[in-house]
């Protein structure tokens, strides 16, 4: 099974060699064939390159080769060489689904170009392609957690050690700054994650509600309670019950909560019967619960028997250096969701994105790469979220132009796909001093790369 970025297929023995000396000095890898039928043995739905055909060939032409791989995979691009006399041909196999066509004799440099846009066309597909069939096929995808600031290696660092365990975790962080995505990391890194991750938001419920959500009722515990309601700590067995929002949890409840987590065991409103359960709890606030504690404003016994593990989730403006990957694999999930193409961005965003001061956190930059694959570099202009550079306040001069510089670089590794000699080529820089900067910044090109 070939490796390579081009499928080269002509008939004419003189013009193969030539172009796959041609395209090898570009750095694409080209397999060449002389006709149509041995090209086709090498194209399947995950071929990751593209193909170059003659039109004019005998037996199969070059329009039964686009036919039969559209049959295959109708993303695969395909580029048909034509002579003169066959410009109709052409336009008509564009028709019908070619990418496109160019003429013999072919400018060099427009053949490459035309090349490197197909090549970054087939790579958008193959993405998207991989990231539906995720969304499609997991029903409770485990989050990714992005980043290598020193922040999150931090946060890591903390997180890594209990994953095996139950031990009971309480997150703190700002809100938007990932609380929620961190407890499902956890929760689906576990030796539970084969069960239930019930997730309840203890601000959001009503308080004369929240108890029955918490612990379920029998028929007939309450006005309105028409049949018996398995609660979230029950549903939750073997599993994990992640409290978003603690510190909004009313007083009384809280005595409850202390209850379960010392027995292991629950009773429903209205019953008299215990019911064993196996519950990791992971709780998350944005408050200071020692300090709530300290004021009777929180149960200092709950707090030190959630206490167990404590994360602090820093804000998305103490780890700048995770924004454009972030973003990116923001882009690339709203893009599958949405069937649209993820356009990288270009060094100028970036920097706009480094310059925010995110008081939203990762949900406003998630939210504004939605906006970004809606609507294009519009949702970046003047006025909306990421224009307020107020961060730039803060920072000295070589720090601005350290982290500008460091945008740039990661922005063009990710638009390339970790390609060395296509990231000097976007930044205008030599190999060398691409080298310097990435090992200054401590960037690894394997880290951009499919």
């Amino acid at each position: 099974m070939t490796t390579a970025s081009v499928i080269f297929v002509d008939d004419d023995p003189d013009i193969r060699p030539l172009m796959e000396q041609t395209l090898e000095l570009e750095d694409i890898p080209v397999a060449c064939f002389a006709d149509g039928a041995s090209a086709l043995q090498e194209v399947h739905p995950d071929f990751e390159g593209i193909v170059l055909c003659d039109y004019n060939m005998p037996g199969m032409d070059g329009l039964d080769v686009l036919q039969r791989i559209r049959q295959i995979d109708e993303d695969i691009p395909v580029i048909l060489l034509t002579g003169q006399g066959d410009i109709s041909t052409a336009v008509s196999a564009m028709q019908q689904g070619a990418y496109d066509f160019i003429e013999k004799p072919f400018d060099h440099e427009e053949l490459i170009e035309l090349l490197r846009h197909a090549l970054e066309k087939r790579h958008l597909a193959l993405e998207n392609r991989r990231l539906k069939a995720q969304l499609r096929h997991l029903a409770r995808p485990g989050p990714r957690m992005l980043g290598d600031s020193p922040a999150m290696q931090r946060v890591m660092a903390t997180i890594d050690p209990v994953l095996d365990i139950s031990a009971n975790v309480l997150l703190h962080g700002e809100t938007g700054s990932g609380k929620d995505a961190l407890a499902r990391y956890i929760h689906e890194n576990s030796p539970r994650s084969s069960h239930n991750f019930v997730a309840i938001n203890c601000g959001a419920v009503p308080e004369n509600l929240i108890e029955s959500e918490l612990f379920g009722h029998e028929a007939g515990a309450f006005t309105g309670a028409d049949k018996r309601r398995v609660g979230k700590i029950e549903h939750a067995h073997r599993g994990t019950l992640f409290l978003d929002e603690l510190e909004s949890m009313p007083m009384p409840l809280q005595i409850k909560l202390l209850r379960v987590l010392e027995e292991q065991r629950v009773e429903r409103l209205g019953s008299n019967q215990v019911v064993d359960v196996d519950v990791r709890i992971i709780a998350a606030t944005k408050s200071d619960l020692k300090e709530l504690s300290d004021k009777g404003e929180f149960r200092s016994d709950l707090y030190y028997r959630l206490n167990v593990v404590k994360v602090d989730i820093p804000p998305l403006r103490e780890r700048k250096e995770d924004i454009p990957k972030l973003f990116h694999h923001f882009v690339l999930i709203a893009a599958a969701r949405y069937d649209r193409e993820s356009v990288p961005l270009d060094a100028r965003q970036a920097a706009r994105l480094m310059q925010h001061s995110w008081p939203g956190n990762v949900r406003e930059l998630r939210n504004l790469a939605e906006r970004y694959v809606l609507l294009g570099p519009a949702a970046l202009a003047e006025g909306d979220s990421a224009s307020g550079p107020n961060i730039a306040s803060r920072q000295t001069l070589s720090e601005m132009m350290d982290g500008f510089e460091r945008s740039a670089i990661v922005s063009a590794l990710n638009a390339c796909h970790g390609s060395i000699k296509d990231t000097m080529v976007q930044l205008g820089i030599a190999r060398k001093t691409l080298y310097d900067k990435m090992k200054k910044h401590g960037l690894d090109k394997a880290e951009f790369k499919d």
